[in-house]
């Protein structure tokens, strides 16, 4: 892991999976010439095995090929072993969904803490451009500002400490990301 010059580690760099594992049926291909990662195949979580923070700025950015493309970003959640579930029951996901399948709720559309806070407005770029996340977690406060606009606010209670990471939510979706970062908050 390297760090940047804003006190950032680097947890992707583009080239290598160094440090981060694929459970579940999907998986993520490394796109080198965009230093990005692109999810394809079934339901499944890659996440980053090196360390369980507790209070951070995980910064990334993600960009969909297709309107109804499904993803998410998932935080403190425990070892989950080869259970991709472990992520969604435990710890929260910030989803990425403009269309909020199933059912067009809030709380299932991008920026959301899913089934727990709907954002306040959906500020996704158009299809097949990068958008900028930042998810602060201080304690049980939970901040999701997308494209430099904050769109949740939310208080958790679940674990104070865990892993950070990525879902491939299903074969037909293909979301890519890119400058994964995060910044432990002492």
């Amino acid at each position: 892991m390297k760090k940047e010059d804003n006190n950032f580690t680097i947890l992707f760099d583009g080239k290598s999976l160094d440090s981060w594992k694929m459970i579940g049926e999907g998986n993520f291909i490394i796109m080198e010439s965009e230093k990005a990662l692109l999810s394809q195949g079934g339901m499944g979580l890659l996440w980053h095995t090196k360390k369980k923070y507790n209070d951070f700025i995980l910064k990334l950015e993600w960009r969909v090929l297709h309107k109804d493309d499904n993803s998410g970003v998932f935080v403190r959640f425990p070892d989950p072993g080869n259970d991709p579930w472990v992520a969604v029951n435990t710890g929260y996901e910030i989803q990425i969904d403009d269309l909020g399948k199933p059912d067009g709720d809030g709380i299932h559309k991008t920026g959301a803490i899913y089934n727990f806070a709907a954002p306040s407005k959906i500020v996704s770029k158009p299809v097949g451009q990068w958008n900028d996340l930042e998810i602060k977690v201080i304690k049980q406060n939970y901040t999701v500002m997308i494209n430099h606009r904050k769109v949740v606010e939310f208080i958790g209670n679940r674990s104070l400490k865990g892993y950070v990471g990525l879902q491939n939510h299903d074969a037909k979706s293909k979301v890519s990301f890119r400058n994964i970062r995060i910044k432990e908050m002492i």
